[in-house]
């Protein structure tokens, strides 16, 4: 039953062999936390039924990472929730692990790679992830690999990173077609239950049992006495893949007839709210595209023959789901392949184009008419009422309106002594109450501020030079945000 998944999506991580003679096959979900429409999960699956050996699913929380917070730990853990009941629906051992405290967790990991004949892991080209990897392929005796079900495009189809959306676009519809066919399974663990659950030793579960149930039912005093920064706390968003899946239902539904139009509208619910959980690994890009395709009656043969960058017209869509699509590949999937062709410096000032950096470097010292420091924009405390109104409901909800999220760093930049301070300030900002922070595409938005994937605008002005310049009033020309002022203008900064 299922298939293996395409070589160009597979990576070895060490030189060590796999191991027939152990115990289990051994998935370790670390950034696609979900048993649904997941290339590694169909990946580890298949070698299970090729071994005949049972699947173990391994998800661990680590504490010590940078910005940890009672936000991220309650969302993760939720998704937990749903893996777990699924893992028990279908006869498949999933052991959930939260680190009490830092450094808990070590070597948990390579206790249960003693027992496995592979070892499968998620690949994703950001944050902490890679580096955790590779340090752990270096440990453990057995094979490693490492999966990408980062997007529709596999992230080695590219062989650099693209300078713009339109470049990398005209690269999307040249390529693309080729990879279409390669969905994952919407249900990878189908079938699996033959094989008997796989099991952990006694000793293994002792030193490093499994996060208790009660939290996985969503219990406060054990979120609340975690490690972690208590004071981002809990949103009222979900996480886990049930909850990915209603929002994704619920936004093909209601908003995405109005998403051309109205998106860019704050007072307007229009945007999809899918990238917290496509962040998390809650939801599959591609399970997103596949119900779109149902609901357009769609099929690659109304792909266009013309592949030359434009934005709408390609995929053969109505305008809407056109509009959603440059969003959810295009621009997230640009995003990613820079993280990945740039690892060691695309959240580094030094990874902007050349003419940025020149241009903000020419106009560092320009005088600044308002100056702020990192505390003063956390606490909302500029003389900008729709800037405040944008960073109360990031500390609040976790997230931001996606129009405004441009503004907001505009006015960082515009308000920081320097563009290097400006950026430190909004990776600090934003990964420490985005849900979708911490991630490329959080990234490509940041460093989009600043000029990256697009290209010089005049007139020259201060501070911005020729990097793309916007402003509280023009933006409150453009869209519609007397309601969104009120509606994050009252109470406390988290409520």
């Amino acid at each position: 039953m299922g298939a293996p998944i395409p070589a160009v999506r597979v990576t070895d991580l060490n030189p060590a062999p796999v191991r027939g003679d152990r115990d289990f096959v051994l998935y370790w979900m670390t950034a696609q936390r979900r048993t649904v429409w997941n290339h590694a999960l169909q990946h580890a699956a298949w070698h299970a039924r090729e071994i005949g050996k049972p699947l173990l699913i391994f998800e661990a929380l680590r504490a010590d990472y940078q910005w940890a917070s009672a936000r991220f730990h309650a969302f993760v853990v939720e998704g937990m929730a749903a893996n777990a009941a699924r893992c028990e629906a279908v006869g498949v051992r999933y052991h959930p692990y939260v680190e009490p405290v830092a450094g808990g967790g070590r070597g948990l990991l390579e206790a249960l790679a003693a027992r496995a004949c592979l070892v499968v892991a998620d690949e994703f080209p950001c944050f902490f992830l890679p580096r955790m990897l590779r340090a752990a392929a270096a440990r453990l005796d057995v094979a490693l690999q490492q999966v990408d079900a980062n997007g529709l495009l596999p992230l080695r189809a590219a062989d650099r990173a693209w300078p713009t959306a339109y470049a990398f676009r005209r690269f999307l519809q040249r390529t693309l077609p080729d990879h279409l066919d390669d969905m994952p399974m919407a249900d990878p663990l189908r079938g699996l239950k033959r094989l008997g659950r796989a099991t952990i030793p006694r000793p293994v579960l002792d030193r490093w049992p499994a996060v208790p149930k009660a939290a996985l039912s969503g219990d406060t005093a054990w979120l609340r006495a975690q490690p972690v920064d208590q004071a981002v706390g809990q949103t009222a968003l979900r996480g886990g893949s049930a909850a990915a899946e209603q929002q994704l239902l619920r936004f093909l539904k209601r908003a995405l007839p109005i998403y051309a139009e109205q998106r860019n509208q704050p007072e307007v619910e229009a945007s999809s709210g899918l990238s917290p959980y496509l962040h998390f690994g809650h939801l599959s890009p591609h399970q997103a595209f596949a119900k779109l395709a149902t609901r357009e009656d769609w099929s690659p043969e109304r792909l266009s023959k013309d592949r030359r960058g434009h934005r709408a017209g390609w995929w053969g869509m109505s305008t809407e789901a056109e509009a959603f699509l440059d969003e959810l590949v295009t621009w997230r999937e640009v995003g990613y392949g820079f993280a990945f062709h740039r690892a060691d410096d695309y959240h580094r000032f030094d990874s902007l184009p050349d003419w940025a950096q020149a241009t903000l470097q020419k106009h560092a010292d320009d005088p600044r008419e308002h100056l702020y420091a990192l505390d003063e924009f956390e606490q909302a405390q500029t003389h900008d009422p729709l800037w405040n109104a944008a960073q109360r409901q990031l500390v609040r909800e976790g997230r931001m309106h996606n129009y405004l999220r441009m503004l907001w760093g505009k006015k960082i930049l515009e308000w920081c002594p320097a563009p290097t301070a400006a950026l430190d300030v909004m990776i600090e900002l934003n990964n420490k109450y985005a849900l979708d922070g911490r991630n490329p595409n959080s990234y490509s938005g940041i460093f989009w501020v600043l000029g990256r994937f697009d290209r010089p605008w005049g007139p020259e002005r201060p501070v911005f030079g020729t990097v793309r310049f916007m402003s509280s009033q023009n933006t409150a020309r453009k869209v519609r945000v007397k309601g969104y002022i009120e509606q994050y203008a009252g109470g406390g900064l988290f409520g």
